[in-house]
């Protein structure tokens, strides 16, 4: 009959050494409960900065994007009035004789011909060739 008591005595210090094993793991629970809420306060803010931030640079993206096409569209508008004034000046040139060979003359010029040359063959005064001449070197300088 001596057993019996001996594991009773046993029987009750395992269930006292368990129940001091649950409290400290209730403890240490309770302590990281504690710090977990401790934190979220300054996570909750974080957070909260990080959406504003997103949102701000989500704005400044479709700023961008309504300049890029605004820019793109006006490059559309450059691109055809310059064909449209290209077109035209092509046309002037064709029905203004003069022109053709101040044309003539530049292209001339610009191969490398000489003063005599550009004067004899496309009909110029001695003044306006020099003056070919001297806007080709200022322009090539």
């Amino acid at each position: 009959m001596v057993v019996i008591p001996a594991v009773a005595i046993l029987l009750v210090v395992f269930v006292v050494w368990q129940h001091k094993l649950q409290q400290r793991q209730i403890r240490q629970l309770a302590e990281r409960i504690a710090s977990v809420s401790a934190q979220q306060p300054n996570q909750s803010a974080e957070l909260d900065e990080l959406r504003s931030g997103v949102i701000g640079v989500g704005q400044r993206i479709l700023q961008l994007e309504q300049a890029l096409q605004t820019i793109e569209f006006n490059q559309q508008a450059l691109a055809s009035e310059l064909e449209q004034l290209t077109e035209h000046q092509q046309k002037i040139q064709l029905f203004d004789p003069d022109s053709r060979l101040y044309s003539r003359a530049v292209k001339m010029v610009q191969l490398g011909a000489g003063l005599e040359e550009v004067m004899r063959e496309c009909e110029l005064p001695r003044a306006e060739a020099e003056l070919l001449i001297n806007l080709h070197r200022q322009q090539t300088s």
